[in-house]
């Protein structure tokens, strides 16, 4: 059986959360200049939020009944197979790594770009499944 749900790492999502913890402490406790501790503080605020928001955005990608749910921080969209325009994989070379991402363009002039990270899997994977549950794919 085929893997249907897609979302951050877990483990991910609560490094970034501990490390925005650390972050906080150290720019309350360790940063003596304003600052720095301003600087510090808004990074800590920014990681936490977006452990927070990413946890709640779980899962990022799924195949229902309905169709391809895409969830978001505040809503959840469900596209249908009518809905669904185009699934393609997109390379480009980044800091002398290859990265993929996966979009879904959809017929209301619609894109929805997920990453590695939004699907925790490879974009190829989650292309094959989406391909094989008769979701347009073309790479």
């Amino acid at each position: 059986m085929q893997q249907t749900e897609w979302s951050p790492s877990p483990l991910g999502i609560a490094g970034c959360g501990l490390v925005g913890l650390v972050m906080a402490i150290a720019s309350v406790m360790v940063v003596t200049e304003a600052p720095g501790r301003l600087l510090t503080g808004i990074a800590a605020v920014g990681l936490i939020t977006f452990a927070i928001m990413s946890w709640r955005a779980r899962p990022k990608l799924a195949i229902t009944a309905e169709g391809v749910a895409v969830r978001g921080w505040f809503s959840t969209r469900v596209l249908t197979r009518a809905d669904v325009k185009l699934v393609r994989i997109t390379e480009f070379r980044r800091l002398a790594r290859k990265m993929r991402l996966l979009e879904i363009e959809t017929t209301d002039d619609g894109l929805h770009v997920l990453t590695r990270w939004d699907l925790g899997a490879d974009p190829l994977d989650v292309l094959d499944a989406l391909t094989a549950a008769g979701y347009t794919g073309a790479q």
